[in-house]
């Protein structure tokens, strides 16, 4: 196992197996205990645009368990709101000392503007609108390995709101590369074409019955036009698109139930199988900040500021790791 060095952590895109893997077992290290040394403080800002309570805070807890100092924002009180560019917000907060910026924001891809030259603050995306999600995705690999010990010929199947998921995109490109066999399940309006080169798209009955881990996605009610949203029946949805109890009766007993949340219970999921003893939806969390640390010490190994020693003999060592 090798940590990571990163300039900027924006997708999964550029990740092989065995970075996937490094992460996965750094992240249990940091379960387990393990710690860092800086080189001098270290400032982060988390800078985010849209609403978020699981990746904000497990961002900030993150921060706080590797000795980070963390500045305040408020996207409602900032600049923003006088018509500041996102360009200017972070180039402000890199002028005045900030080391790490932590953005969310809803437009695809924002971060290629501000990676496009070397900057001597990182960034690490928190999710850009229907585009990427990094650490959402690397915590349910994480999750995954921790429940399998291995990735390769296990079978994952993802359902709900596709088109509008940046999790689903991200965990499909991370899964696919590490060998998993990828169902897919979604009503027309919400599915693309684009899932059909990773997977196989299937009725949500055939889906439950079939797979080791099942991610249920939520509506994203916030992306969608008026008119959606006012034809939308919760009821409709969970009978075609949920996990009832029926459908859950039909899973494999040693199958998981992830999550990454918010839930809207009794919809995607009913609301007693949220903490039923397959789930999984609560662990994610907490493994969400063992995963935050990992890409927050690759950006900080990727700009000089670990002591050497905080890499040496801490974390798994392992000769032969299975995908």
């Amino acid at each position: 196992m090798s940590i990571l060095k990163k300039q900027n952590f924006v997708t999964v895109a550029d990740l092989t197996p065995d970075d996937v893997m490094d992460i996965v077992l750094r992240s249990q290290a940091f379960k387990r205990g393990a710690q860092i040394q800086l080189k001098r403080p270290v400032y982060a800002i988390n800078l985010f645009f849209e609403n978020s309570t699981r990746t904000h805070t497990s961002f900030e807890m993150a921060e706080e368990k590797l000795g980070l100092h963390v500045l305040s924002f408020d996207a409602k009180t900032s600049s923003v709101s006088k018509g500041e560019s996102l360009h200017d917000t972070v180039k402000t907060v890199e002028s005045i000392g900030a080391d790490i910026a932590v953005i969310r924001h809803s437009k695809d891809a924002y971060y290629e503007d501000l990676i496009q030259q070397p900057r001597k603050i990182a960034i690490a995306n928190a999710g850009d609108g229907a585009g990427q999600h990094p650490s959402q995705c690397l915590l349910d690999m994480m999750t995954i390995y921790e429940e399998f010990g291995h990735f390769r010929g296990l079978t994952v199947g993802i359902a709900g709101d596709l088109a509008h998921s940046r999790v689903a995109r991200s965990n499909m490109m991370l899964l696919k590369k590490l060998g998993v066999n990828l169902l897919f399940c979604a009503p027309d309006q919400w599915y693309d074409a684009e899932f059909d080169s990773y997977g196989t798209r299937v009725e949500m009955d055939e889906l439950v019955q079939k797979v080791d881990v099942l991610m249920l996605l939520r509506v994203q009610h916030e992306r969608l036009t008026d008119q959606s949203n006012q034809t939308f029946s919760k009821e409709t949805y969970h009978q075609q698109y949920g996990l009832t109890h029926e459908r859950a009766k039909t899973l494999k007993p040693t199958a998981i139930i992830m999550h990454p949340a918010p839930v809207n219970r009794g919809v995607e999921i009913a609301s007693d199988l949220v903490e039923c003893s397959q789930s999984r939806i609560f662990e994610q969390m907490t493994n969400g900040v063992y995963t935050r640390m990992t890409i927050l010490e690759s950006l900080l190994a990727g700009h000089n500021l670990l002591m050497p020693q905080s890499s040496i003999k801490i974390g798994v060592k392992t000769n032969a790791i299975s995908y």
